[in-house]
C-alpha cells in the first residue's frame, strides 16, 4: 500500500453534526436536530455524487465543505424567518446552495431551484426525494426562460451564489418585479464596490437598498456581507 493510500484511511472522519452545530452557534443561527440530520444526509449524498460528477471543488476538505456550503447558506436564514410565507428563488443553485440548504433547515419555505446543468439537477431532484421535501421546483432551465419562469411568478426573495456582480444579477431578475421581491445578494469583502455600481438605479427610485448584514465564517473568519435589494415595481 502506497503512502498516500496509508494517510488517505488514517484520516480522522469530519463529525458533520458537531461542527455544523458550533458554526451555527458562532452564526446566531437556531436550527433544530431535524434540521441537522436532513443536513448531515444532505453533505453525506454531496460527498458520494461528488466522486462521480463534478458538484464542488475536488479539492475541498469536509471542513471546507460544510463552512464554505452549508454553513455559508445558512446565513441566509435570519432574512426568511418571521416575514410570513417565503417563496424563494434560487438562480444558478449548482448543488443546492443556498437555496435547498435552507429548504432542508425550513421545509415551509417554498422553493425554486433553477439550474442549466442536467447533471446538477439530476443531483438536485435526487436530494428533494431522499429528504422527502414538498413544494420544491427544480427547472432545468436558464434565468431568462420566460416559458419555464414566467415573470409573473410572485416570489418573495431571489438569491444567487452564482452571479458574482451585483449589477448583473440584478439585470437578471429585474423581470420578476410584479411582487417586489427581496432580492438578496451573497457577497465577499468588496461588497460596498459593487454597491457603488448600481448607485444610480438608487437615486433613480427603481431600486432600494433594504438592508446590509455583515458578518465572518465561523471557522476560516473569512468576511461576508448580504446585501438585501429591492427593485421597485414602475408606477402604471
Amino acid at each position: 500500500m502506497s503512502g498516500r493510500k496509508k494517510i488517505l484511511q488514517s484520516a480522522p472522519k469530519v463529525d458533520f453534526r458537531a461542527l455544523l452545530k458550533v458554526g451555527c452557534e458562532r452564526l446566531g443561527i437556531t436550527i433544530d436536530w431535524t434540521a441537522v440530520e436532513r443536513l448531515c444526509l444532505f453533505y453525506e449524498e454531496l460527498k458520494r455524487w461528488s466522486r462521480k460528477i463534478n458538484l464542488i471543488a475536488k479539492e475541498s476538505t469536509d471542513e471546507q465543505i460544510i463552512e464554505n456550503h452549508f454553513l455559508d447558506s445558512l446565513t441566509l436564514l435570519p432574512l426568511l424567518t418571521d416575514c410570513g410565507p417565503v417563496y424563494l428563488l434560487d438562480v444558478g443553485t449548482g448543488a443546492g446552495f443556498p437555496g435547498l440548504v435552507c429548504k432542508a433547515a425550513r421545509p415551509e419555505i417554498a422553493l425554486t431551484l433553477v439550474e442549466p446543468r442536467l447533471k446538477r439537477v439530476s443531483f438536485l431532484r435526487h436530494i428533494v426525494r431522499t429528504l422527502q421535501l414538498d413544494d420544491v421546483s427544480v427547472l432545468a432551465c436558464r434565468i431568462e426562460d420566460e416559458e419555464c419562469l414566467p415573470s409573473a411568478t410572485p416570489f418573495t426573495h431571489i438569491t444567487s451564489r452564482a452571479v458574482t456582480d451585483i449589477s448583473a444579477f440584478l439585470s437578471l431578475v429585474g423581470r420578476f418585479t410584479l411582487s417586489e421581491p427581496a432580492i438578496i445578494c451573497m457577497k465577499g469583502p468588496k461588497w460596498q464596490q459593487e454597491l457603488a455600481l448600481v448607485a444610480d438605479e438608487m437615486q433613480a427610485g427603481s431600486l432600494e437598498l433594504v438592508r446590509t448584514v455583515e458578518l465572518q465564517l465561523p471557522f476560516s473568519g473569512a468576511g461576508r456581507c448580504l446585501v438585501v435589494l429591492k427593485v421597485l415595481a414602475k408606477s402604471a
